[in-house]
């Protein structure tokens, strides 16, 4: 057997013979000329050709397979491509009508809940079946941003696990970056320091091979946004209707409606769009995204809808001082340029917390993480990986560490996870073969040499400390309000949370109108998302509240003492999920 190494692999398994057909053309007329296309009639050939691309380490993209073939599940065939092939999709394949049938559909349930499919597709009735091309072309897209293969867009150059490499791969891939990620002993690693002149591998090295401009050695974060083209200095009017101070989900839902409203918006974010919502590696449960989206790739959609509506973006900027006025707010920047805006809508979000042990934190970037950092995933491939938290980040950062991992430790302090965290996630977890759930615990300490080697384990009813083997530790638990730069007038509660709606009525220093739902103890002032104090802290909650504010906002501008409906019909914004 030979396969194109250039070329992924496109695998459809159906035991019909017409069927089988139809898949394979329909494939290799929209795909051929990019991917191998592969047809077998059985699960051991199937496999046969998995296990030959795996010796061989050729890329896999997707893997198609019917409910049934000739008596095994094919879910039961996609559960052993996600560990022959953790990065490939896979999806169950119906015919027209089959959702109808209630064994088809509790397969596909069964299977996307244990994530052995991503989901189904329908299987081509007819030549040019463009839904099942554009489908496939939807699978092929994720893989292809997610596994670069060769050279990319943006490549980034490392010599060995430092820090800052960890830093920026991690920031583009939030960012929605498409990018690669090379070693400096690899051969484009070599042929680029090679071009450069430099006798010695510095720490990072970054090509723009796609934009035709000169590779940066050791680029600052600035450097590396001006020279994908996103703004970073304040430019075009400094007087606007509304300044939005964080570009996650609440922050791009009020850019979104503020802006398709006519209303001079500014976005002011100090790192990457999406906040935490971006480092999430798949959500499943958002209305409208059956197969489920990453958090990056919503980010993404939700600014470039903002962007076209006219909102305006500054990055890797903070807001060092709001001073509240009459008619006008001043932000003043860590740059020290000012903004005055009519109304202010915080969204700023919250932080992860920090675990405290301090023999820890030296790892940080190289085996400890705060967040889900699902872009270091594969390169933790047969390592042992030990997450934090009981909440659906943590959840979500499991099922995607596991795909790479040979075992994964989920730990938490609480008896269980039923009241933290989505039932679908509950249940994956206990389906993965590879994840170890101890609740109860707590990682006390920790260590190693130059990488992170093991962590301390506390049984909290014991009293009982052990050492666990770890080769990176995820820390998920729970987020703090970036609130400590706000002025007094601004009122928070005693965990730091902005004080909105009847809350801030009646408060010391409200003077003016009654406040609305989201406005806070200064008239003028919003808050939305995870940062407002009784907040649910949702994503899908925080766009919910990012586009409702905006006719508070409205309201405000015309002094009127309701919130009017819009005016004119707008948009829903993809910018959601649940953590």
């Amino acid at each position: 057997m030979t396969m194109d190494t250039q070329r992924p692999l496109v695998l459809a398994v159906d035991p019909d013979g017409d069927g089988l057909e139809r898949l394979e053309s329909e494939l290799s007329r929209g795909f051929g000329t990019d991917a191998r296309v592969r047809g077998e009639r059985d699960v051991a050939s199937a496999l046969a050709v998995l296990e030959d691309a795996r010796a061989r380490g050729w890329p896999v993209a997707l893997v198609l397979a019917v409910t049934d073939v000739d008596g095994t599940p094919g879910a039961e065939l996609l559960r052993q491509v996600r560990s022959m092939h953790p990065d490939a999709r896979r999806a169950l394949v119906l015919p027209w009508g089959g959702w109808a049938d209630p064994a088809t559909a509790s397969a596909v349930t069964a299977a996307v809940a244990l994530g052995d499919a991503e989901y189904y597709v329908l299987c081509p009735w007819r030549d040019g079946d463009l839904l099942f091309r554009r489908t496939i072309t939807e699978y092929l897209h994720e893989w292809s941003r997610d596994c670069p293969q060769g050279v990319a867009e943006i490549n980034l150059i490392r010599s060995g696990r430092s820090d800052r490499a960890h830093e920026v791969h991690d920031l583009l891939a939030r960012n929605g970056v498409p990018h690669a990620v090379h070693e400096a002993s690899s051969p484009y690693g070599r042929e680029v320091i090679e071009n450069l002149g430099l006798e010695t591998s510095p720490e990072l090295v970054v090509t723009f091979p796609a934009l035709g401009i000169d590779a940066l050695v050791d680029p600052t974060n600035q450097q590396l946004a001006e020279a994908y083209g996103v703004t970073t200095e304040l430019s075009g009017p400094t007087e606007v209707d509304v300044a939005i101070i964080g570009a996650g989900p609440g922050g791009l839902a009020a850019a979104v409606y503020a802006a398709s409203e006519g209303l001079e918006t500014l976005v002011i974010e100090r790192e990457a769009i999406g906040g935490q919502a971006a480092t999430s590696s798949l959500i499943r449960n958002y209305l409208g995204f059956a197969r489920g989206i990453s958090g990056a790739d919503l980010a993404q959609r939700s600014y470039q809808q903002a962007w076209a509506f006219g909102a305006r973006f500054l990055l890797m900027h903070s807001v060092d001082r709001l001073e509240p006025g009459a008619d006008r707010h001043r932000l003043v920047l860590d740059d020290g340029s000012v903004v005055h805006a009519r109304a202010v809508v915080l969204a700023m979000g919250v932080t992860y917390r920090q675990l405290g042990v301090a023999e820890l934190e030296r790892f940080r970037g190289t085996g400890l993480f705060y967040g889900a950092s699902a872009s270091e995933a594969r390169g933790l491939a047969g390592r042992t990986v030990v997450v934090v938290g009981g909440g659906n980040s943590a959840g979500q950062a499991v099922m995607h560490l596991q795909k790479h991992a040979a075992e994964v430790l989920l730990v938490v302090r609480g008896e269980g996870l039923a009241a933290t965290m989505s039932h679908y996630l509950i249940t994956a977890i206990d389906a993965a073969p590879n994840v170890t759930l101890l609740t109860g615990h707590e990682v006390v300490g920790g260590g190693g040499d130059a990488l992170l080697e093991f962590v301390e384990l506390r049984d909290r009813a014991a009293d009982a400390t052990r050492r666990q083997a770890a080769d990176a530790l995820f820390l998920l638990i729970g987020a703090e309000p970036h609130t400590g730069w706000l002025p007094d007038q601004v009122l928070r509660d005693d965990h730091g949370f902005v004080v909105t709606g009847p809350a801030a009525e009646g408060s010391e220093g409200r003077t003016g109108s009654t406040p609305f739902a989201h406005e806070s103890t200064v008239p003028g002032v919003f808050a939305v998302g995870d940062v407002r104090s009784g907040s649910t802290k949702r994503v899908a909650s925080a766009v919910g509240e990012g586009s409702v504010v905006v006719q508070e906002v409205h309201a405000h501008l015309t002094g009127r003492a309701d919130a009017p409906p819009p005016t004119s019909p707008v948009p829903t914004p993809a910018s959601a999920g649940r953590r």
